[in-house]
């Protein structure tokens, strides 16, 4: 494929069109537009991977998020085995990280803080009990929100910021009909990049096209 082509269908990727619709545009085989997705997907996951080190601080929202692979309508309930566990970090204005998780217990979640966010930092969740135990890593600024008692917000105190990103992340996968189980996992770190270039205002197609010329070699 000539390198017009591959930036036309990285254009139309930057663009969210599915592989359907970009293949409809340009008259190439389906197939052949999800291979090159499925190529900028890894690419952007890999480039996602290597960015995990860094440490977070200033005003920090956390909240945890169940998926599915596919929509089953009769099981929606957080503790369906079935479901993916994602546990989301924030930093107000600037940046979110995704990790899936085996499962959403104390030792599981804090251990994840620990390295991720600085002790400085301000820190934002619900009232689910594993943040409890923040206490013990030394937070002295943790502010929480009760959703039982349908408080979403007290001042500057909320987590709006990562659930709307939970919730962009579900309306996303359900323009898809959702995905199999064992691509999530590049789905979730495209979302994660998709939504950091909006914090950022950058243009995703520059910035692809900037990746891209950094990590296909090593690839």
């Amino acid at each position: 494929m000539d390198s017009k082509k591959s930036l036309r269908i990285l254009k139309y990727f930057c663009l969210d069109l599915t592989a359907t619709n970009t293949s409809k545009i340009l008259w190439i085989e389906r197939k052949t537009i999800n291979d090159r997705y499925n190529y900028y997907r890894n690419v952007l996951y890999r480039y996602s991977l290597n960015k995990e080190s860094e440490v977070m601080n200033w005003t920090i929202e956390m909240d945890e998020s169940y998926f599915w692979p596919t929509r089953v309508k009769w099981k929606r309930w957080r503790w369906a085995w079935w479901k993916i566990k994602v546990f989301g970090l924030l930093k107000r204005k600037w940046k979110v990280y995704t990790h899936i998780v085996d499962d959403v217990k104390a030792s599981t979640l804090l251990a994840i803080i620990r390295n991720k966010v600085e002790l400085e930092s301000t820190v934002n969740t619900d009232k689910f009990r594993p943040y409890d135990w923040l206490v013990d890593l030394w937070y002295k600024k943790h502010h929480r929100v009760n959703h039982w008692e349908n408080e979403f917000a007290r001042g500057k105190q909320h987590i709006n910021w990562i659930e709307s990103f939970r919730s962009y992340c579900k309306r996303r996968l359900t323009k898809f009909n959702w995905v199999n189980k064992e691509k999530f996992a590049l789905h979730l770190k495209e979302c994660e990049f998709r939504f950091n270039c909006w914090l950022w205002k950058e243009d995703m197609y520059s910035k692809c096209k900037k990746i891209l010329k950094e990590y296909v070699k090593n690839f």
